[in-house]
């Protein structure tokens, strides 16, 4: 049986907001960034609402702690911390987002769940092919894995936020650049790939929406619908940016454009708690 789903006025206002009040802040500085959107509530937002936010920052490539701390710490601690906030997920303590700039971290332990300063563990950055990302390891004792449902749509949907930049970047580069005197928007093999990325892109946003409208529920079938989110936008980014970077040329690899950006930013997507490949897996022996 399918399912139609439309945002209702109030959610499409929401997305609106989100768009502008990033843009308006963007040049800012990261803390002033986070604490604007701390102040604005968007910490709060339920499920739906919060994959909507989660795709305008992804859009914008933003640079503060709000993924980490909505959707890693909040599902797994069951609050909010007071300033910013990650979790440890995969039971070893690798790759954790935010961990080094975190003012709590949330562990998930053999005992429960345990929720320390952000300086009582020692996390230590490493570099990811995202420079604008923070990733740390840390060493903190024995962990158990379990990944917060929220947390995979939530980079679900901030990857999907990075394609749908990805995309209009290249529609507005095809359109201006000329090849034998002739746009190369105007090529059909063009035309095809954008239309490919666009298919990809709605298809990954559904996908996301309905993960966060079965969280929101506590619908059984919350848990496969997180995989089926986390693996369609980790496909989505794979051939979003093969079209990006064929349509720009070696333009997309340098870092005066700002293709490579949003690049970087859906691919650390797919790689964080796992792959596209690795959800499909996980779907298929459930």
């Amino acid at each position: 049986m399918g399912v139609e789903f439309e945002l209702d006025e109030e959610q499409r206002m929401l997305r609106r907001t989100v768009r502008e009040t990033v843009a308006k802040v963007r040049p800012q500085p990261v803390d002033r960034q986070w604490e604007t959107y701390r102040k604005l509530g968007w910490l709060e937002a339920p499920p739906l609402e919060l994959v909507l936010i989660l795709e305008e920052l992804g859009y914008a490539a933003d640079p503060t702690p709000f993924l980490a701390t909505a959707t890693w710490f909040a599902p797994l601690a069951g609050r909010l911390p007071e300033g910013s906030g990650t979790a440890v997920l995969d039971g070893t303590g690798r790759y954790v987002l935010d961990a080094d700039r975190a003012d709590e971290v949330a562990l998930l332990t053999p005992d429960g769940v345990t929720v320390v300063p952000g300086a009582g563990i020692g996390a230590e950055r490493v570099d990811v092919l995202d420079p604008h990302l923070h990733v740390a390891h840390v060493d903190a004792g024995p962990l158990t894995p379990g990944v917060p449902d929220l947390a995979l749509a939530g980079l679900a949907a901030t990857a999907v936020g990075a394609c749908r930049r990805i995309l209009d970047l290249v529609l507005a580069h095809v359109k201006q650049r000329t090849q034998f005197d002739r746009p190369l928007g105007s090529f059909q093999a063009v035309k095809h790939k954008a239309a490919d990325m666009h298919v990809a892109i709605e298809r990954a946003r559904a996908l996301t929406q309905f993960s966060a409208l079965t969280i929101a529920e506590d619908d059984p079938r919350r848990g496969r619908a997180a995989r089926m989110a986390k693996a369609a936008a980790g496909e989505c980014q794979r051939l979003v940016v093969r079209h990006g970077l064929q349509s720009f040329g070696a333009m997309g690899f340098t870092w005066e454009n700002e293709l490579q950006l949003h690049l970087k930013r859906a691919q650390a997507c797919d790689l964080l708690l796992g792959t596209a490949s690795a959800h499909r897996k996980a779907l298929l022996t459930a």
